[in-house]
């Protein structure tokens, strides 16, 4: 049923949540995941140098290497993993990835941002539900979850 599966990262740990579960999904269905970074333009396109411009878009671009290098080191060998770093706009770029790719399941973590957070910086993830044409698994992250949880336990199980 699911022979790819779009995991968008930011390199949180809060992200690992959402890769426990397309990790399982990928076990059950000898799936590949893809784990993209979506290197956000917008958010340093205001600089007014271009040498700085060019700096910023380095450093995000390793940061993005090292996010989906990340996915790769903690999914377990059994698990293929794609590892993908992309420019634009996140929620745009992921539904893009996702049929380019042709990915059956989106699995993508919520964060807990609410109240004016949530209306003046918008939802990445709102977005991508409302627009993908693929389902998407979204799974409530918490970082206050994290902390109760023993060292990734999920990676142990083969």
């Amino acid at each position: 049923m699911y022979d790819c599966i779009l995991v968008p990262t930011d390199g949180s740990r809060e992200v690992e949540r959402a890769l426990e579960y397309a990790v399982e999904f990928a076990r059950l269905h000898d799936a590949t995941i893809r784990a993209l970074y979506v290197v956000n333009a917008a958010g340093y396109g205001g600089l007014p140098m271009e040498a700085a411009l060019e700096g910023v878009s380095d450093a995000l671009h390793q940061e993005g290497q090292a996010a989906v290098g990340r996915v790769e080191d903690l999914a377990p060998a059994t698990v293929t993993v794609e590892p993908t770093v992309l420019e634009g706009a996140p929620s745009r770029v992921i539904i893009e990835e996702a049929d380019a790719a042709e990915c059956d399941l989106i699995v993508m973590g919520t964060h807990s941002r609410g109240g004016i957070d949530r209306l003046l910086l918008g939802s990445v993830t709102e977005r991508v539900v409302r627009r993908a044409s693929v389902p998407v698994l979204t799974v409530h992250v918490d970082p206050d979850d994290l902390d109760d949880r023993s060292e990734e336990p999920w990676l142990t199980a083969e």
